[in-house]
């Protein structure tokens, strides 16, 4: 039987890392072989190429920043992620393909199409079962942000640039309503936790 295969999206600043380690803990204890990763990143080579990803002193052309973001994810998806659904394993990725979509998509304006080619290029019929969007105001988020780490280079963009990003995602949710569910990240993390077990639930009872 294969795995499940959950992604978590948002803007910078949304606080949808805090709930990866809930998120593996829940599915943990009701018997889950839970693989945990991140994009851009999962592998020697994707990490390598985030760190120039999200370096500030990085001078990356669009074309470039997207291809390189597709690079790290072949290598991601052929050494981590399909192993791990064929063993039966779930994979749980901080951001996949829809951050793309959303921040060279719509923050950097490159064409959906273009993305969407890749997209059919790399994952073939590989497909997310379920994605997290947690949602909320860039200036929300900026604010969570400046008090809590250094910024990268995606980070320090202006608020119109994440809130563009913002829009790329709300839109792919309105396109995708049985994929993808938008949670209120405004909400206390108690309670955004309690729509994620409710949500988890469902799928193990469809599994």
């Amino acid at each position: 039987m294969t795995g499940q295969f959950l992604t978590l999206e948002g803007i910078d600043g949304a606080g949808k890392s805090t709930h990866v380690d809930f998120i593996r803990d829940w599915l943990t204890a009701r018997g889950i072989d839970v693989v945990v990763t991140r994009e851009p990143g999962g592998t020697p080579l994707g990490e390598a190429l985030r760190a120039l990803l999200l370096d500030v002193k990085s001078d990356i052309s669009l074309d470039t920043e997207t291809l390189l973001m597709f690079a790290a994810r072949q290598a991601h998806v052929d050494a981590v992620i399909r192993p791990a659904l064929a063993a039966g394993r779930w994979v749980l990725s901080d951001r996949f393909t829809d951050a793309t979509f959303a921040y060279q998509g719509g923050g950097r304006g490159v064409p959906f199409e273009r993305i969407a080619e890749l997209e059919r290029w790399v994952l073939r019929d590989l497909r997310v079962d379920r994605t997290f969007l947690f949602d909320i105001p860039p200036d929300v988020a900026r604010a969570r942000m400046s008090t809590t780490r250094t910024l990268d280079r995606f980070e320090r963009e202006r608020e119109a640039f994440h809130q563009r990003v913002r829009n790329a995602y709300l839109s792919r949710a309105e396109a995708d309503i049985d994929r993808i569910r938008v949670l209120d990240a405004e909400l206390p993390v108690a309670t955004l936790q309690a729509e994620l077990a409710r949500d988890l639930g469902r799928l193990l009872e469809r599994r």
